[in-house]
This record gives structure tokens, C-alpha cells and sequence, in this order.
């Protein structure tokens, strides 16, 4: 009794979430009504996103505010950043390879072109991205990457009046560590949420994912999976050493349903910090590579960026190789960094790729890249949040040293 009990203890997240997300899917399946269920996920992803902003602030002020040094919160910050920039531009690089190999056919499809908005120019695309013109717009979920600006400089400025042994640092502290204790109690509904959600797509997208778009949502589908599976123990390995891909996979699930579930890498943060610190991860690496990952680390969407443009070029039989590639593949990585806050991403990364490959199609392009984005989203982020999480891996090494998960299994 006493080890079933403990087995539901340690997987009662997993298992309900399971069960939420099947009963979904049949449900969206069976019933073409079930649409109406929606809400039960929004309100998940909506309690989710209330308490990310303040966590996202609170936990990446206080580890900088916390560090020993500025000196090590800079290499932390480096380190990370460096990473994430490296793990996208090989998922984007492989993509375009399996694309090559297995090219899609958009012979079938057809579209009707409609006016859109003209969105932002690049220098607006620019200033939107890193700033706010108000304090009071800092505190939303679609101003992460400027929340999480404004905590890094905040957090330096901690550590100039004295770091760790000032008042405001050890409020950070106990902020992040109450807010993580509130996510506890949020993730007991997370299955009702679940299954509101898949309910709500498999209703919505079902007929979708048997028509035109098919063989291009099947290629995404297998190859986010296999990706997130092959490269996660191979960078759990480089990053951990001996063991890493065992304990790896032991709390990869969690964050990748999560993020499954909610199509946002910001709503997947909490469950992402606590899975690494169970891990061994440094509670300083994991609250700094999580929210920064959440916004910069885009191995999903940086396929799917990939994908899309190579779908429009086919649909609008135009050749996908040679300067035309690598110029996908550097948009890709660039474009990527602060899309996935948003479940859908808003669309500004399908307007930033329109824009450049099809100007004169827009159109056309723009649409059909927007459904594209909506289908495979679920598994783009999933992609996303996983990355997070073993990139944390990858950091330690270089922050903690290369045994620094052998120290911790030890204790």
C-alpha cells in the first residue's frame, strides 16, 4: 500500500493530466459541440498568466539580487543567452534538412486573399520588444521580454547597494518562494483545464488536420516529438554528464504537458523552475534560464518558422535552397525571440517571415501562415518548454562545473 501510495503521490500530476487530455480529445472527437468547453482551458492559461508576470520580475530580480557576484550573474546570464541562440539555429537547421528529404506538397490547397493589417515596422517591431512607454503596461504578459529587462537591470541595481545581505533581496526571495507555493494550488485544476482545451481543439481543428493541411501538420507533429525525445538526452548529456539523461527524463513530462496544454512557454515558467530544482539545477540557474528561456529559447518555433516558409514556397512554386535557405534559417533564429509569450504568438512572427519572403503575396502568404501556426502550436511550445528545461542543464555545466549533477546526486 505503501508504494502505490507513494506512486500517486509522485505522479498524480502526470497521470490526471493524461486523463484530462484523452477524455478531451474524445470528447472534441465525439461531440462537434464541445466547443462550448473552451472556457474551462482559458481559465487555466488566464490563472497562469496572473501569476507568471509577478514570478517572472520576482525570481529573475532575486537570483541576480541573491548571486555572490555581478561578476557571476553576468557569465549566468551570457552563458544562457549563447545557449539558447545555438539550440535554435540547429533545430531550425535540421528541419530545413527533413524538409529536403520529405518536401511538402501544397498543390491542393487554396485561398482566398483578404486584407490584413500592415502591422509594425521593424524599428516599432524593435522598441515593442525591449521597452514599455508606461510602467503600468510593464506588468502584462504580452510585455515579458521588457518585464524581464526591467528585472535584470533591477536586480544589478540590487546588487550595487549590497546584494544578498540587503532588505530588498531577501523580499525577492521569500516573493519568489510564495508565488511558487500559489502555483501548487493552481496546478489542482490543471486537468479540468486540460480537458476544457483539447476539447475545445480537437471540435475546432478536427476536420483540419484530415484535410490540405494534413501531411504538412503530420511531418511537424513527428518530427517536434522525435526532436524533443533524440536531442534533449544528447544536451541532458553534454550538460550533466554520466546519469543526466536519466534523471532528465524523469520530469521532462511534466512541462512538456504543460506547455502542450497551454500553447505558452511564460504559463509553462513555474512548472519548468520547479522540474529543474528537482533535477539539481542551482534555484539561481533555474530562475534565470526559465524566464529568459520562456521568451529567447525557440527550438519549436524555429522549426515551425521553417516549415512555414518552406510550405509557401511550394504553394507559390518557388525554390527553397541555397541563399534563400540560410536566409530562412538566420529569420528563423531572429524572428523566434519573444513570439511565444502569447498562446499563437500574436502573429508577429508570421508577419516578420511574410514580409520578407513574399512581400508581394502577403496577402495570401500571411493567412495561410497564420493557420499554419495555429495547428501546430501545441507542439511547437511543447518543443519550447522542453528546451528550457534541459538547457538548464547546459548552463549549470558552464555556471556550476561539468560534475555539478554528480555533486548533488551524491548528497
Amino acid at each position: 500500500m505503501a508504494k502505490k501510495g507513494s506512486f500517486w503521490k509522485n505522479n498524480w500530476f502526470i497521470i490526471s493530466m493524461l486523463a484530462g487530455i484523452t477524455a478531451g480529445c474524445i470528447t472534441g472527437w465525439l461531440w462537434p459541440e464541445a466547443k462550448v468547453l473552451e472556457p474551462l482551458g482559458t481559465v487555466f492559461v488566464n490563472m497562469m498568466f496572473c501569476i507568471v508576470v509577478p514570478m517572472v520580475f520576482c525570481s529573475i530580480a532575486s537570483a541576480i539580487a541573491n548571486m555572490g557576484s555581478p561578476k557571476r550573474a553576468g557569465k549566468l546570464m551570457g552563458t544562457t543567452i549563447l545557449t539558447f541562440m545555438c539550440t535554435t539555429a540547429i533545430a531550425s537547421v535540421l528541419m530545413y534538412l527533413v524538409l529536403r528529404l520529405i518536401p511538402l506538397n501544397t498543390s491542393g490547397i487554396h485561398i482566398e486573399a483578404g486584407e490584413i493589417d500592415a502591422g509594425l515596422s521593424a524599428s516599432e517591431l524593435i522598441v515593442n520588444f525591449f521597452t514599455v512607454p508606461d510602467f503600468s503596461a510593464l506588468w502584462s504578459r504580452r510585455a515579458i521580454l521588457p518585464l524581464i529587462i526591467a528585472a535584470v537591470i533591477f536586480g544589478f541595481g540590487v546588487q550595487m547597494a549590497g546584494g544578498r545581505e540587503t532588505a530588498t533581496a531577501k523580499l525577492l526571495s521569500d516573493l519568489t518562494n510564495c508565488i511558487m507555493k500559489t502555483v501548487k494550488i493552481v496546478t489542482y485544476y490543471a486537468p479540468v483545464g486540460f480537458f476544457g482545451f483539447f476539447a475545445y481543439l480537437v471540435a475546432t481543428y478536427g476536420p483540419e488536420l484530415i484535410g490540405d493541411y494534413g501531411k504538412t501538420l503530420v511531418l511537424y507533429y513527428i518530427m517536434a516529438f522525435l526532436y524533443m525525445f533524440i536531442s534533449s538526452p544528447v544536451y541532458a548529456r553534454f550538460g550533466g554528464g554520466k546519469g543526466a539523461a536519466k534523471v532528465m527524463f524523469r520530469h521532462l513530462f511534466k512541462p512538456a504537458a504543460v506547455s502542450f496544454g497551454t500553447c505558452s512557454s511564460v504559463a509553462t515558467i513555474p512548472t519548468n523552475i520547479e522540474a529543474a530544482e528537482d533535477s539539481g539545477v542551482s534555484k539561481e540557474v533555474a530562475e534565470i534560464v526559465m524566464p529568459l528561456g520562456a521568451t529567447m529559447n525557440m527550438d519549436g518555433s524555429g522549426m515551425s518558422a521553417i516549415l512555414k516558409v518552406a510550405f509557401l514556397f511550394g504553394l507559390f512554386g518557388l525554390d527553397f535552397t541555397g541563399g534563400r535557405a540560410i536566409l530562412a534559417i538566420i529569420v528563423a533564429v531572429l524572428s523566434s525571440v519573444a513570439m511565444s509569450g502569447i498562446p499563437g504568438g500574436g502573429g508577429t512572427g508570421e508577419l516578420v517571415l511574410c514580409t520578407i519572403f513574399f512581400p508581394d503575396q502577403l496577402a495570401i502568404a500571411y493567412p495561410m501562415a497564420i493557420a499554419l501556426g495555429n495547428l501546430i502550436d501545441p507542439p511547437a511550445t511543447m518543443v519550447n518548454a522542453a528546451g528550457d528545461y534541459v538547457s538548464s542543464f547546459v548552463v549549470s555545466r558552464f555556471a556550476d562545473g561539468k560534475d555539478w549533477l554528480q555533486k548533488q546526486l551524491r548528497k
